[in-house]
């Protein structure tokens, strides 16, 4: 598979270099990098099953601040790239800035909504997905206390932490919900220290089951609660693997299957806003091998249950982006 690869300069200029066709699909990874065990590796996961599937090839880049972001975008679209998907919300502004720009380009951006002719937004409904791995944690936790980490203090992660909250009070009205912000900046999405810290500062609270929406963070987080007797839960990407037996579930958003569609799709993407939920298989709570003996037959039933109410309408779990309230937790 050929790959096209980035190239930063001493001025952090972004410079392309030669090897996918001009109609190539390209993907334009996230601060914290492909490999984040999280949200950016589910996007590239998506992308490499789909060069393997078809022995296409795409371009990608892997950004190292905020500055290159149009800059990416840009350098793609002029290379021919068709469509150029981008993960993560930070995206929207420079993509509302240049895709008028490019009217024959098809741009997707996945969590965030930028209306254009020639952009496919998609989000994903991740409160609930999150409700259920609340439920999990509390039906798991043997103090009542249960703790999420969030990265960057944005609405988009109080969404998880307030679906997580409901799901855990809907299974344990006495449950004690604790939650922490990682940052303000950017930089909360890669500090995993500061993740270990947080943990510890919940651990001597009470926690004994953590989730995190920190992205390269949420690796500090799930190592410390491994090493300190805490369940931890996993997000975007299936993280039961990276510590068996001590990761309790993951809160997995499809960003691959986003990323393999919109490839598959090629300059056929429809523009347009999608939605993602329970009932579109958007979001879950990962089962596999390696959390098998954590999950009890009364968790599965119980989430099981609790997911057929939510996608019927009988359970509504609350967005906090569409209404900017937590009833159940206090950031």
């Amino acid at each position: 598979m050929s790959i096209m690869h980035k190239l930063f300069g001493a001025t952090a200029a972004l410079a392309l270099t030669a090897g996918a066709a001009a109609a190539d699909p390209a993907i334009v990874f996230d601060l914290g990098g492909k490999f984040d065990k999280s949200f950016n590796e589910s996007a590239f996961n998506g992308a490499t099953r789909w060069a393997e599937e078809t022995g296409g090839t795409f371009a990608e880049v892997e950004l190292q601040s905020d500055a290159q972001r149009e800059q990416a975008l840009r350098r793609f679209a002029e290379s021919g790239a068709n469509p150029i998907v981008m993960a993560g919300f930070s995206f929207a502004t420079p993509l509302g800035d240049i895709a008028g720009d490019y009217p024959d380009t098809k741009f997707v951006i996945i969590d965030a909504v930028v209306e254009a002719p020639n952009v496919k937004s998609v989000v994903f409904n991740e409160e609930q997905g999150s409700y259920l791995v609340g439920m999990m944690a509390a039906m798991a936790s043997e103090t009542g206390t249960v703790s999420f980490v969030g990265g960057m203090d944005i609405p988009l992660i109080r969404k998880f932490g307030c679906g997580y909250a409901q799901g855990a009070m809907a299974a344990d009205p006495e449950v004690e919900v604790i939650a922490n912000m990682t940052g303000t900046t950017p930089a909360a999405w890669n500090d995993p220290v500061k993740g270990t810290e947080l943990v510890l500062a919940q651990k001597s609270q009470g926690s004994d089951v953590v989730f995190h929406a920190a992205g390269g963070t949420g690796v500090g987080v799930l190592q410390a609660a491994a090493d300190n007797d805490m369940l931890g839960i996993g997000v975007d990407a299936n993280q039961n693997y990276t510590h068996p037996g001590s990761v309790l579930t993951s809160m997995v958003k499809r960003v691959d299957n986003v990323v393999y569609d919109a490839f598959t799709a090629g300059e056929a993407v429809e523009p347009g806003i999608a939605s993602l939920g329970l009932a579109d298989d958007g979001v879950s709570a990962a089962m596999d091998e390696y959390n098998e003996e954590l999950v009890t037959a009364e968790m599965m039933t119980a989430i099981e249950e609790a997911t057929q109410q939510i996608i019927d309408g009988e359970i509504e779990v609350h967005d906090y982006m569409s209404d900017e309230s937590c009833p159940s937790l206090s950031f």
